[in-house]
């Protein structure tokens, strides 16, 4: 603009009307308090220009960001929204320690944000989904960028249609107009899996679960899938009056390389399935990740902060009002083909249990056993377990342990 006005202002040629125009430009600008010097750093708002920091605000500032981690979940009618929630409700510790749930768009785009998006080092994500961008090769190889903190619980695949629609099966989505869930989410990449491997070719539309249900009543759409723990929240609020149901996943050979057999009964979701009844379903694991910065930069050491909090306080997740699906985490548990975040298994190697100690009693027993001719008794009655005993105290007068003698 004011590159304009230099060239307007400099010619022979300016008319009234246009010296009054470009005086108009002027004073407009004055009034907002736009300067030329303002004009000249235009390319700081550029879509790839990197915008600057918010000014310094001293040691607070810093202690706040310092002790900040964010971790990208997923939408609102998921679980992993909720087990954020819960990250954040058990470890926050004022400007100490703060964990920032963000929404996100599913496991897809979790990996692509935890890969690349600034400000994100941890997120929720899938097996499947890991697996599928580790073969596409589309983001890399991502083996050496990402590492897993611990796997989560298994989530299940919902399948919801219309109670009055007769669809009693998979194959009779085919041609049919269904919702994979937003673009993506691990369930849209999951649902065409499933039903590439079962040779079903329904409509794929994407659209929030919201959206979808109401679709559904006005036979827009024929079903909605989502992936998730159970108990869902916004499946769990279902009820019969509402007129839609779960449909059954059968567990298919062509699905268990990477699949397992899963069941829904009236406990998870008692207002559309009832009491003593049950849905068989397919479920795949879910699992939190987390960047790969190198050892020793600040980032880094957030995770590692991060992962001392969780691990240490993890009881605290398996009590309510916590979400169920936690009760089902094992923290040492190892996720086939990929490396968990060295802080994370130095947290573990440290805190394993120490191995039981076998008494000198039990080492008698055990040595009495196995010199006794024939070896294991019937045991079944309270007699024969007496005379068993009667024959043990026998046998360790005969065979004293060294430290019951002094040796």
């Amino acid at each position: 603009m004011w590159a304009y006005l230099r060239r307007s202002l400099g010619s022979k040629h300016l008319g009234f009307k246009q010296l009054s125009f470009v005086l108009l430009i002027a004073a407009l600008a004055a009034a907002v308090g736009i300067s030329p010097s303002f004009a000249q750093k235009k390319h700081v708002f550029d879509g790839n220009a990197p915008i600057p920091d918010k000014p310094d605000l001293g040691s607070l500032g810093a202690q706040i960001n310092a002790n900040t981690i964010a971790i990208v979940s997923g939408n609102i009618n998921a679980a992993w929204l909720t087990l954020a929630y819960d990250l954040s409700a058990v470890l926050d510790d004022g400007n100490n320690f703060r964990v920032l749930p963000v929404i996100g768009k599913g496991g897809a785009q979790n990996v692509r944000d935890v890969r690349y998006l600034k400000g994100i080092d941890l997120g929720i994500t899938v097996t499947s989904v890991l697996g599928k961008f580790r073969r596409s090769g589309e983001l890399g190889d991502i083996s050496d960028k990402i590492d897993y903190i611990t796997k989560l619980s298994d989530d299940d695949m919902h399948v919801l249609v219309r109670a009055d629609s007769g669809i009693t099966s998979l194959d009779q989505l085919n041609g049919k107009r269904v919702n994979f869930s937003d673009m993506g989410s691990a369930t849209e990449v999951s649902a065409g899996d499933v039903f590439e491997r079962l040779g079903i070719k329904p409509v794929e539309v994407n659209m929030g679960q919201a959206d979808a249900y109401e679709k559904m009543k006005t036979g827009e759409i024929a079903a909605t899938i989502q992936f998730g723990a159970k108990p869902a929240p916004a499946i769990a609020k279902l009820r019969a009056a509402d007129g839609i149901r779960l449909l059954a996943i059968p567990y298919d050979q062509r699905l268990q390389q990477d699949y397992l057999p899963a069941t829904f009964t009236s406990k998870d979701y008692p207002g559309i399935i009832a009491d003593g009844q049950s849905v068989d379903t397919i479920a795949y694991g879910a699992v939190m990740i987390c960047y790969n910065w190198p050892k020793g930069t600040d980032r880094y050491q957030r995770i590692a902060n991060f992962v001392d909090h969780f691990f240490s306080h993890f009881a605290e997740f398996q009590k309510p009002p916590r979400h169920p699906t936690w009760r089902e985490v094992n923290l040492a548990a190892n996720l086939s083909g990929w490396k968990r975040f060295p802080e994370a298994q130095d947290w573990l190697d440290n805190h394993r249990p120490p191995a039981p100690q076998i008494s000198a009693q039990q080492a008698d027993f055990d040595q009495f056993l196995a010199q006794r001719a024939g070896g294991m008794p019937d045991l079944s009655t309270p007699q024969q377990r007496d005379a068993l005993f009667r024959e043990f105290l026998q046998w360790s007068q005969q065979h004293p342990h060294p430290q019951n003698t002094g040796g």
